[in-house]
């Protein structure tokens, strides 16, 4: 086991892994930005270390800096976290190479699940039904793309080779549409990502968003966890995940969670990740994307299977072995995540930095609560505007649904603007208590005529 990890983050995650590696009597160095000197997850940590300025490009994306701080206070493996630098091969390439271990999987894994189009050509050679679509990057100079676009059949959704989070992605309804969608597309994707490389692929219309959890260890055992569904997104951002899906079967489970395995075995996966597909309303189930990382809904997981993520992520990167196999976890119940975010709903989601003038958080039975913030605290402008997450776990659906309500009802954020009105919304919801549910129900429930 390791003696010392830096969590090379901020926030409820930087909290969420502090604590793991308290459990496992591991010591904890965590860096800041100047602006974060207060943030929760500095008092936490047995120590920590300024790394720069407010803005991430200076700061929390400063690989020198990081590295650094690694050297200075001897630590032996970093821990990414989600978001920053989680995925970035280069930052595993720069770990490796100074002798210290990145916690997550191997470059030559991240690297080839990074690139939409090589993940895409690795599943079809594993096995693991992809969308139909392009055999790699498109655009508007190629002759042969309208014809290539009438075999896959409108609508289409154009990607971004290197993207995720909803960034240089267009759906194309038509084919007067197509070439202008891919130019538009292409230009986000080159400033979002710096790879202008798009591809195409058929518009699942009304699909679910599940994903699977899997863990592999360094002697290329994978297992799979029972599914999150993701499918209440605004703009390709989750906002409400649960477990397991009130859709997939025990049959699709099967097959799905052995597709997500496969996934993983193509690429030697070590430490966890997830696998995500989605789902038409028939049951066909296709590769989306694979994160090679922890995910922000990791604690619906957790709570549904009795199984710590983080401690085996750091276990399994620790050269430690899976003790357990897919068929020997049960699921406890039911559990739901609400992503609480400092924005408006009512304005189109504007970030609503600022100071945190009262704070209450929810609890009782069946409630869990991740978060950096308290009364006093002040939310930067600089960073991504999750503030918190309420799990609320029931022994089934209608027992999480009433709980997590209850949650919202109690919690008690004052000073800025949050996302918690919608979530009781979203709770409160026919359409949501009938599981009926796919990735475009806020626009067509929720905001509907906006």
């Amino acid at each position: 086991m390791f003696k010392k990890i830096l969590v090379a983050n901020r926030g409820e995650i930087a909290c969420r892994v502090i604590k793991a590696c308290k459990e496992l009597g591991v010591k904890v160095v965590a860096i800041h930005s100047e602006i974060d000197k207060d943030c929760a997850h500095v008092r936490l940590a047995d120590e920590s270390i300024c790394v720069g300025p407010g803005p991430a490009s200076e700061s929390y994306l400063n690989i020198p800096s990081i590295i650094s701080a690694a050297e200075i206070s001897g630590a032996d493996a970093i821990h990414p976290g989600y978001g920053f630098l989680a995925e970035n091969t280069y930052f595993a390439e720069v770990c490796e190479s100074c002798g210290i271990k990145f916690i997550g999987p191997s470059k030559e894994a991240i690297d080839k699940m990074g690139d939409k189009i090589a993940a895409r050509e690795l599943m079809m050679k594993a096995g693991v039904p992809v969308v139909p679509g392009s055999d790699g990057p498109v655009s508007i100079d190629d002759p042969n793309i309208f014809k290539l676009a009438k075999k896959i059949g409108y609508p289409l959704i154009v990607k971004a080779s290197a993207g995720g989070g909803g960034k240089g992605m267009r759906v194309v309804a038509t084919e007067e549409a197509l070439e202008n969608a891919i130019a538009m597309a292409q230009t986000e994707a080159k400033a979002a990502f710096g790879d202008e490389s798009v591809y195409i692929e058929k518009y699942i219309e009304e699909p679910r968003h599940i994903e699977f959890q899997i863990l592999g260890d360094s002697k290329g055992k994978v297992v799979y966890l029972p599914e999150r569904d993701c499918s209440i997104q605004r703009r390709h951002q989750k906002l409400v995940e649960e477990s397991p899906s009130p859709f997939i079967s025990a049959h699709l489970r099967r097959k799905m969670g052995r597709a997500a395995r496969h996934a993983a075995e193509a690429v030697k996966y070590v430490t966890v990740g997830t696998v995500e597909f989605l789902v038409d309303k028939s049951g066909h189930y296709y590769f989306m994307e694979m994160n090679t990382r922890i995910q922000v809904e990791h604690p619906v997981t957790e709570v549904i299977t009795g199984i710590d993520l983080v401690k085996e992520q750091i276990r399994l990167a620790a050269g430690e072995r899976l003790t357990f196999d897919s068929g020997d976890v049960k699921i406890l119940g039911h559990a739901i995540e609400c992503r609480i975010n400092a924005e408006d709903p009512d304005r189109d989601f504007i970030p609503s930095p600022g100071k945190v003038t009262q704070f209450i958080p929810p609890g009782g039975p069946g409630i869990r609560v991740e978060t950096h913030v308290y009364p006093g605290y002040t939310i930067p402008s600089f960073y991504d505007s999750l503030i918190g997450k309420i799990i609320a776990m029931g022994s089934n659906r209608a027992e999480a649904i009433a709980r997590m309500l209850r949650a919202l009802d109690e919690m008690v954020i004052e000073g800025i603007k949050t996302t918690a009105p919608l979530h009781k919304k979203i709770m409160q919801h026919d359409y949501y208590h009938k599981g009926d549910v796919y990735t475009d129900f806020l626009p067509k429930h929720i905001f509907r005529g906006r």
